[in-house]
């Protein structure tokens, strides 16, 4: 069995992911680029590998079982093994201010849609996934959260995060916690570690630039926790190092 790690990133062609992908395929790592854009996943596979980075562009739409079936069967043929899964990809289409309370007017239509990409897609992927994942030596699995899955900060008036309310969204990390509780359970008894991360507030598409984060600085969590050794978390709700309430 090679040494080198093998992990998969979802939405990995720009913002996040994509930076994610970078700093794991600097350290070494063998890097699939999940994304559910062709041209723009091959675009940013390419951008990589002209700085001699080991990374493969892989379709990957989070709404499509047929997806997750190819990429797990096509790592499987490659690799026979995943170490590291980061489960990146999410969408936010409620509000793109991020200011309305959305609670009592999302339409079902945008909460199906959101689940479907930020929390139903992502656990059967997952699952999917997980046979190769055991077949690795330290498996990882980064849940990419947001601090506003917290159900603790939502209800604490003091909290930075008390009048953000895009229920949708906001839902869907907090659904998504419960699962990396539920999977951290699940595995405890293994060497792999599962984490929720949450990125911090980031210059990207969804952040936008009024964000205080750099792409570089919003990916440090995540790597830390994918390539964290011996006594890793576990189960745990963590930004730059620190755990935050669920």
């Amino acid at each position: 069995m090679s040494s080198q790690k093998i992990a998969l990133v979802t939405g990995a062609n720009k913002g996040i992911g994509f930076e994610t992908s970078r700093q794991l395929a600097e350290r070494g790592v063998k890097v699939y680029m999940g994304a559910r854009d062709s041209k723009r996943g091959i675009q940013a596979m390419k951008t990589l590998q002209s700085k001699g980075l080991d990374v493969t562009f892989l379709l990957l739409d989070m709404t499509k079982r047929e997806h997750f079936v190819e990429v797990k069967e096509f790592i499987e043929r490659q690799d026979g093994r995943l170490d590291i899964l980061v489960n990146n990809a999410a969408i936010q289409i409620e509000d793109p201010t991020w200011s309305q309370n959305t609670t009592t007017t999302i339409s079902p239509d945008v909460l199906r849609e959101t689940f479907e990409v930020n929390f139903f897609g992502l656990v059967e992927l997952t699952n999917m996934l997980l046979p190769l994942i055991k077949k690795s030596e330290s498996g990882r699995i980064i849940n990419l959260t947001s601090i506003l899955g917290s159900l603790t900060l939502h209800d604490d008036p003091s909290s930075p995060i008390y009048s953000t309310k895009t229920f949708a969204y906001n839902a869907s990390k907090a659904a998504l916690n419960m699962y990396t509780i539920h999977l951290a359970y699940t595995l405890k008894d293994t060497p792999i570690r599962v984490n929720s991360a949450h990125p911090g507030w980031v210059k990207t598409d969804m952040g936008t630039d009024a964000a205080p984060m750099s792409v570089e600085d919003g990916a440090k969590t995540t790597l830390d926790l994918a390539l964290a050794n011996g006594n890793a978390p576990h189960g745990r709700y963590i930004h730059l190092g620190k755990e935050l309430p669920w």
